[in-house]
């Protein structure tokens, strides 16, 4: 199984994996200038607990020429599933202001091409009311519906690409934009 690349790009965006300065950075609170000014949201706070020095596999920025945007990630290496597919969990957000322009979408898809190519199936845990994140995850092809989590979210599945029985997603946190956008 091949590992996703260090840094991630898309047309617009770059997701480099993070560095221990910056998660040292997250943890103690300090800002850096890069960041928009309302990064780090909660749960790219939350996100630095799940780092690993060298991880692949680990929490990214989503940058938008110079500026961090948000995070996206795995919340670990893959593990085999039930079925014995490598499976990995994934989650992302964006702060307020870069909702609605498609970032979410456009970063998502860079992310599952990596995990297609290292041929693991991706889960993404989502409430119910969160419409912009279960219509990103639509359009990212999370497309089974495998029950809800201890904490009544949604968790989709994305199958990898052809068909394989038993291929799919990784579980993310999403959080509800307002007025709907992603």
């Amino acid at each position: 199984m091949s590992a996703p690349a260090p840094v991630l790009t898309t047309a617009r965006l770059e997701l480099p994996l993070w560095s221990a300065d910056v998660v040292a950075d997250l943890r103690a609170g300090r800002r850096r200038p890069e960041w928009h000014a309302d990064f780090p949201r909660t749960d790219d706070v939350d996100a630095a607990t799940l780092w690993a020095d060298g991880d692949p596999w680990g929490p990214r920025s989503i940058v938008r020429g110079q500026t961090v945007l948000g995070s996206i990630g795995f919340f670990g290496p893959p593990a085999p599933a039930d079925d014995g597919v490598p499976e990995a969990e994934l989650g992302y957000g964006l702060v307020p202001e870069a909702r609605g322009w498609g970032f979410a979408t456009e970063a998502l898809g860079a992310m599952t091409a990596a995990a297609d190519a290292a041929g693991v199936r991706l889960r993404a845990s989502v409430h119910p009311d969160n419409t912009a994140s279960l219509r990103v995850l639509a359009k990212g092809g999370f497309t089974s519906l495998r029950g809800s989590d201890g904490e009544g979210q949604l968790v989709m599945v994305r199958p990898l690409p052809g068909g394989v029985a038993g291929r799919g997603a990784s579980a993310a946190s999403l959080e509800t934009p307002p007025g709907g956008a992603e």
